[in-house]
């Protein structure tokens, strides 16, 4: 999705958002991240100064701060969840996005644009949110399973920092049990476009 992208070529209208469109952006956060509460989003993304929404190619749109730098912090492709950018994940650890740990093979397919497969989430080093089914697991985290179209946060086994955000292209019980195919379609990565990118102008 941003492999490529540049700012100066591919960005064309922008508008300041308005506070119903922010307070929407704040609410599907917040119900498809259950671990982030809305104390810690108004810290991050507060009502003033408004983002400031760019419209990148015909179906993706981008919210950048409104501040001088103007830097990405979410987007969103056609109807899909709001995510957000690396950096605003890097900025902000305590802010618990929904994740999963992808094994250390599966590292350099993902800074090549790779879209990652099903054995890089199921094998040793991979990790992904029980389902509700799961037996022998944390009460705390029981049932917290993925479903097909769910924002997702990746990690890689033994590092610290998120490499890459994307898509559910199945559910994570489909992923256990197929195991082979396309579990999450990559839509940013560390190194892509979007990641260069510091402000748009």
């Amino acid at each position: 999705m941003f492999k490529r992208f540049d700012p100066s070529t591919d960005v064309s209208t922008s508008t300041q958002v308005k506070a119903s469109v922010q307070r929407n952006l704040k609410s599907q956060i917040l119900s498809t991240n259950p671990k982030i509460t809305e104390e810690q989003l108004e810290v991050v993304l507060p009502k003033k100064p408004p983002l400031i929404q760019y419209k990148v190619g015909p179906h993706l749109m981008l919210y950048c701060s409104s501040d001088e730098e103007q830097e990405p912090l979410l987007f969103q492709s056609r109807d899909g969840p709001i995510l957000p950018t690396l950096k605003f994940v890097h900025a902000y650890p305590d802010l618990k996005f929904r994740h999963v740990v992808v094994d250390e093979g599966a590292i350099p397919f993902i800074l090549g644009g790779a879209n990652i497969m099903c054995p890089g989430l199921t094998s040793k080093g991979g990790w992904m949110p029980p389902d509700d089914d799961d037996v022998d697991v944390d009460v705390n985290n029981k049932g917290e399973g993925l479903e097909k179209g769910d924002g997702i946060v990746i990690y890689a086994d033994g590092k610290d920092h998120a490499l890459a955000v994307g898509v559910m292209k199945m559910g994570s019980r489909t992923v256990r049990s197929k195991n082979k195919g396309i579990g999450i379609e990559v839509a940013h990565f560390l190194g892509d476009g979007l990641y260069q990118t510091n402000e748009i102008s």
